[in-house]
């Protein structure tokens, strides 16, 4: 039962459009066409690897992206060894976001996505993936010069995608500029936030409550630089990633037995865990705004992202959004927010029965789908004698009633906030018989009235 609620969890998190969310990695097959991964398969009482052993994971790692991917890729003993599918989910998440018209597009010369991996790693296994399945073009940084090396070589071995990706050393030194901006925003409240392109004024000081954080933040996070320092002048993404170093010592980054996937202290520590790290993420992105359109980082302490959700609205985001990773036991959060203008849709009226849009109203009641709500609506007001037309596209019905009608309605209760959605607008028709009223009930205005309702019961 355990193993079967497991196997349907995981399904349900698992991105529909990565390769293993239907065909999860054959090892004997594996094993039978790559005789390096062999001696770390265990084919009784089924197939199966031992992930507490470094080697046998770092092989199952090249073999997935030869086999699938046409990768060719190695890292060093010590270094941190990724999962190809839960990385791919990432990309595929990152992918979604960008194909969205939750916040405006970018303008690119190229027409090509642009991506900005901080702390790529000797594996670089983003850029990598990024570039052979979407043709997305990269920079990965990085700081110690194993890292950069064996970036350099993995990039270099597949030609294919090597003129997409670039690696970049991040300069310790650097960090004094990154901590003098960090340090300017803490002390100085009179500074402005200033538009990039002429230098215009757009916004007004920095909240106390920011500049307070900016102090805190410096008393946690000590390292390199992760965007301010490192992204050029006049540089602008599509989107930035990270795979943070989670961890806050490497005795907590060992506490997991059932897993062996290396990673050296600055893979997987910082004073402050991936709570200061994204934090600093967070500070960059108030200064840099739209040189991102989406800003990303995975998160591994669910714990954590409350606290940082709560972060991103207070420094004025215009959205943020989240995910979750899953492969085997092991859970992900992904957290993303952006700056850039978010955009309006326009419903049209006239949408068809195949393209009928409708959404989930949560927090208020039990999860029901506004669709749902309507569809009551006009039910019910259909079998006291009005005439109703519902409106699929702008989720409203449209009644037309007798004064006598309306009085039985109202009388009977029709529009109580836990079964309708909120009435509108009453008003007489000029093209109705005098006695004949129009009603317009939205669902949207259900929020609102349940509010009302609650603060006058508190």
């Amino acid at each position: 039962m355990t193993r079967k609620k497991r196997k349907t969890r995981e399904a349900a998190t698992i991105h529909p459009r990565n390769k293993y969310a239907e065909n999860p990695p054959d090892f004997a097959l594996l094993a039978s066409l790559y005789p390096s991964f062999q001696p770390f398969v265990f084919l009784h009482p089924r197939p199966r690897i031992d992930w507490t052993d470094f080697n046998a994971t770092r092989e199952l790692t090249r073999v997935l992206l030869l086999h699938d991917h046409a990768l060719h890729w190695w890292i060093p003993d010590g270094q941190l060894c990724p999962t190809v599918p839960n990385r791919s989910n990432y990309i595929h998440w990152l992918e979604d976001l960008l194909a969205s018209d939750i916040v405006a597009k970018k303008n690119s010369d190229c027409g090509r996505v642009r991506g900005f991996d901080i702390g790529t790693g000797a594996n670089c296994i983003y850029p990598l993936l990024g570039a052979s399945l979407l043709g997305w073009s990269f920079v990965g940084t990085d700081v110690t010069d194993v890292a950069l090396e064996w970036a350099e070589k993995n990039v270099k071995s597949n030609p294919h995608v090597s003129e997409l990706i670039e690696i970049r050393k991040v300069d310790d030194t650097s960090d004094n500029l990154s901590t003098e901006l960090h340090d300017s925003v803490a002390v100085d409240s009179e500074c402005k936030i200033f538009n990039e392109m002429g230098g215009r004024e757009v916004g007004p000081p920095l909240p106390s409550f920011l500049l307070k954080e900016a102090v805190h933040l410096e008393k946690q996070y000590h390292g390199p630089p992760i965007l301010l320092g490192v992204v050029k002048d006049g540089e602008e993404f599509d989107f930035c990633m990270c795979n943070p170093p989670f961890f806050e010592s490497m005795d907590e980054a060992g506490l997991n037995p059932k897993t062996s996937c290396g990673g050296t202290s600055q893979e997987m520590v910082c004073p402050g865990g991936e709570r200061a790290f994204i934090s600093r993420m967070i500070e960059d992105s108030i200064v840099l705004k739209q040189t991102f359109r989406w800003y990303t980082s995975m998160i591994g302490k669910k714990s954590n992202l409350s606290f940082l959700i709560s972060k991103l609205w207070k420094v004025g985001v215009t959205v943020v959004k989240t995910t979750e990773f899953v492969q085997g036991q092991t859970c992900r959060w992904g957290l993303a927010w952006s700056f850039m203008s978010t955009a309006r849709k326009i419903i049209s009226p006239h949408v068809t029965n195949k393209s009928i849009l409708s959404f989930m109203l949560e927090g208020l009641l039990p999860q029901v789908s506004a669709m749902s709500i309507l569809q009551s609506v006009e039910r019910f007001l259909s079998t006291g004698g009005a005439s109703c037309k519902l409106n699929t596209s702008s989720f409203t019905v449209d009644i037309t009633a007798s004064v006598d009608h309306c009085r039985a309605i109202i009388e009977n209760g029709a529009c109580q906030e836990d079964k309708v959605a909120s009435c509108v607008a009453l008003e007489k028709s000029e093209t109705q018989l005098s006695t004949d009223l129009c009603f317009r009930v939205s669902v949207f205005l259900l929020v609102i009235l349940w509010l009302c309702n609650f603060i006058a019961n508190a």
